[in-house]
């Protein structure tokens, strides 16, 4: 006589050893997953019972330490079977007496599920409401353990590159992330088995249930990821000795970086440049050969665009627009330092302008006029008001505030 073929998920295994398994494989709490287990339960019987999600008519008990896994529902006790007997949510007075002599009818009774019911109702309802609570719970750990990681450079490697769209696979903490062609530095090729920095980009510190596409942003052309690399060089930038104020960067080709210290025995530059360029070396070989010019920051906005504008001289510097939101000024350079100043198709005064925050407009001295000079009045709303107006000011609040 042939043998009875066992049908795959007959023996279910302690559940508790089996939960325990999953938790450690995870890396998630054990408790985490058995609420979501109960949670899973109770929706699917609401769902199967007719019930509203907001009616308290389901109990399920999930307790890890003392191994106890019970699930009930809340029956109503009513006098007699009738047609429209609902044996789901209804219980007869007879049977409910039996459970507690002192019910009556139209009183709720929590009534056991069996555990074989159970098994086939989670089996047919609930699978993929458990499955989705793994995943959220899953997605929960993830988003913890990569907040750590906010705005950071970590190494990575990479595991697959897809040939045609150029899609690199990345592991970072046992975790695969995606880093897409548009994050990648221009001209770079990337090859398995190659470990690399990356910037993270964007994490959820907060996680937010039912955010099915969580994913780690991170990217080998963000701006930031310069100034990482010389923390990661630099014992000074590291311990905040020299400070990286501002960043400006055009992937794959030039970076520049504004650099300061408190410390007038500390040189920024030298810093940063390191020993016969050791440093700064360090930093253009991770990213490709990519040039990074290193200059000094000033509290001075045309000492500092002066600064920005290397490796040009810059003869003189006037700030047009003061106003915040449109800041402008006219940078004047010698005849011959004028290509220069602009750089190739305008990159370094694109960078300089980026770094700085103001709009750059490059003269050359035989060209400068008196007009180019013209200051645009600092408006109204940016105006700080003169001491004894905002004594008066402030009196007649005070004023204004005690009636």
């Amino acid at each position: 006589m042939a043998k009875r073929k066992t049908v795959k998920g007959e023996d279910y295994g302690d559940f508790f050893d089996n939960l325990s398994t999953l938790s450690q494989e995870k890396g998630i709490d054990v408790e985490i997953l058995a609420e979501k287990i109960k949670s899973a339960i109770e929706r699917s019987l609401k769902t199967n019972l007719h019930y509203g999600d907001d009616e308290d008519c389901v109990s399920v008990i999930i307790d890890v330490k003392e191994r106890k896994f019970d699930v009930a529902i809340l029956k109503e006790v009513i006098e007699v079977v009738d047609s429209l007997y609902e044996p789901e949510k209804e219980i007869t007075l007879e049977e409910a007496r039996k459970i507690d002599p002192k019910l009556e009818v139209g009183d709720h009774v929590r009534c056991p599920i069996d555990t074989k019911d159970f098994k086939r109702i989670a089996a047919k309802n609930a699978k993929d409401l458990i499955r989705q609570g793994f995943s959220t719970a899953e997605r929960q750990r993830l988003s913890e353990i990569w907040g750590q990681y906010q705005d950071e450079a970590v190494s990575a490697v990479v595991t697959k590159v897809e040939p045609k769209s150029g899609f690199a696979t990345l592991e970072i903490n046992h975790n695969e992330v995606m880093l897409p062609r548009s994050e990648q530095i221009p001209g770079e090729v990337l090859e398995v088995g190659q470990v690399v920095k990356v910037y993270i980009s964007g994490v959820s510190k907060e996680f937010k249930e039912g955010e099915k596409n969580q994913t780690l942003k991170v990217s080998r052309n963000d701006k930031w990821l310069i100034k990482r690399l010389f923390e990661l060089e630099c014992p000074e930038v590291f311990d905040g000795t020299v400070e990286i104020k501002a960043v400006s960067r055009a992937p794959g080709s030039r970076s520049k970086i504004a650099v300061y210290s408190s410390d007038p025995n500390v040189d920024p530059l030298g810093a940063c440049i390191g020993p016969q360029k050791s440093r700064i070396n360090a930093v253009t070989k991770e990213i490709k050969g990519e040039k990074v010019d290193v200059v000094l920051y000033s509290d001075d906005p045309e000492e500092f665009i002066k600064q920005a504008l290397k490796p040009a001289e810059v003869s003189k510097v006037v700030i047009t627009n003061p106003n915040p939101d449109k800041r402008a000024c006219k940078a004047v350079v010698p005849d011959n330092q004028l290509s220069l100043a602009i750089g190739n198709k305008g990159q370094n005064a694109w960078l300089a302008a980026k770094l700085t925050g103001y709009k750059i407009d490059i003269k050359a001295e035989s060209a400068v006029t008196p007009e180019d000079f013209e200051v645009v009045p600092l408006e109204e709303k940016y105006l700080e008001p003169e001491p004894e107006q905002q004594e008066e000011q402030t009196s007649a609040e005070t004023s204004e505030n005690a009636e």
